[in-house]
């Protein structure tokens, strides 16, 4: 399951990804990622994804991810900011951020209230994953 918000004021799509998602239900978050995504192009864009009950996805649906990655970079995404709790969907995102170079606009956080000041004013501030 996925849950897909935009904030207009801030520039920032926010977005939950939940349990197991088939190749399916990853095609159809991608499409309203980039459907999010493109309708604030020319802006600097922020994404705020929480994935804490994410569950690790298929080969298929991790390339679906790093394209859509890829994607949003090119459309002007400056910051990502992750809600991870697993440490196999951490790594396998970490994987997934590093093949589409998103690792270099990603934090990832512990508290959802530090994820979002990251997103809008930029500062790390409390809540960073150690090593993030």
């Amino acid at each position: 399951m996925f849950q897909l918000e935009v904030d207009r004021r801030h520039a920032i799509v926010d977005f939950i990804l939940d349990g197991y998602l088939r190749v399916e239900e990853m095609q159809r978050f991608v499409a309203q990622l980039r459907a999010a995504t493109e309708s604030l192009r020319g802006r600097d864009i922020k994404l705020k994804a929480d994935l804490r009950t994410f569950k690790p996805v298929s080969p298929e649906a991790a390339d679906l991810l790093r394209r859509a990655q890829e994607y949003g970079l090119r459309c002007g995404v400056v910051r990502v900011a992750e809600l991870v709790e697993s440490q196999i969907v951490s790594l396998q995102l970490q994987r997934i951020a590093r093949e589409s170079r998103a690792d270099r606009v990603l934090k990832r956080f512990w508290q959802e209230s530090a994820a979002r000041q990251w997103l809008i004013h930029g500062d790390a501030g409390a809540g960073v994953h150690p090593g993030a």
